[in-house]
């Protein structure tokens, strides 16, 4: 693989990591039910909606995440060598991802997370859910690791086979060198018809790194959206049919039904953690192990 050494801009293009969402909210506004602090078109108010930073991260995410670049990350990440900690540690160190930048909030990674379980719990789902919501984002650590945003955040999308024209900004896989591999650019690429999407390698970043982290612990539907919440080709545009079985078939109702929890959970309101901490605390430790390792 050629080893690029990206200068500080091409590391961080966007203001936050959260300016991702901001642009995929523009691209599918979803029901009012979920927000509730204000109406769904009011959030992410920006005075310039299509950003250069949203399409200089694409840009970049879709020239350097190459079939070889998931492989390398893979190979590295999913040792777990990195640390390990106690879960509430390990919010704290999320935390580290502070984000100046929302317009919609400037309440801590950690406080988004409990305000997205908060609102997956209050519409009476299974407590397991509520644990994926609040685990969903953790993967975003990768960053305090040294990892640039477009290999952290970003819709994610197969890699060994065609790329789908319905991926924001398609145009920029031109530059990516898998582009100029036939073997990659045919629909079904390296995989066969119908392989599962389990099958699929996906473009690197934090939900594959979470599902990794936590496929041990959770119920199969809450994994699928732990690990595709953010293919928005697949679950919100209906690409790449040809790849899936009934499996994913089946999981698919659970990623749709995840992902607007995670969108429009956002309320400037904190939530009380002095009263829900003995909830989650008792939640946390009937699913998890007492400390993770990334």
């Amino acid at each position: 693989m050629n080893e690029k050494v990206f200068t500080p801009k091409e590391v961080n293009p966007l203001n936050s990591l959260d300016e991702w969402e901001d642009a995929v909210l523009e691209r599918y506004p979803d029901p009012d039910s979920i927000a509730s602090s204000k109406a769904t078109e009011e959030y992410r108010n920006y005075d310039d909606p299509a950003r250069d930073t949203v399409k200089e991260f694409y840009r970049l995410n879709h020239t350097y995440q190459t079939y070889d670049f998931v492989q390398e990350k893979r190979n590295n990440y999913l040792k777990f060598d990195k640390r390990e900690m106690p879960i509430w540690s390990a919010f704290d160190f999320l935390n580290q991802l502070v984000d100046d930048s929302d317009p919609d909030t400037d309440l801590d990674q950690f406080q988004h997370l409990l305000q997205t379980s908060e609102a997956i719990r209050r519409d009476g789902h299974p407590d397991w859910m509520v644990l994926t919501g609040l685990m969903h984002d953790m993967g975003k650590v990768l960053c305090l690791f040294g990892e640039p945003q477009w290999a952290v955040v970003g819709d994610t999308f197969p890699v060994g086979c065609a790329y789908s024209d319905k991926i924001v900004y398609p145009e920029f896989f031109k530059h990516n060198p898998d582009y100029a591999n036939p073997e990659y650019q045919t629909k079904t690429g390296i995989y066969k018809q119908g392989c599962g999407l389990r099958n699929v390698h996906m473009s690197w970043g934090h939900d594959e790194y979470i599902y990794q982290m936590l496929k041990d612990y959770l119920p199969e539907s809450g994994l699928y959206m732990l690990r595709y919440h953010s293919f928005y080709a697949w679950h919100r545009e209906g690409e790449y049919q040809y790849l899936l079985d009934d499996h994913d078939r089946e999981m698919l109702k659970w990623v749709k039904l995840f992902n607007p929890y995670d969108l429009y959970s956002k309320n400037p309101e904190p939530p009380d953690w002095n009263k829900l901490k003995p909830y989650y605390q008792e939640l946390v430790a009937r699913y998890l192990p007492v400390t993770l390792k990334f």
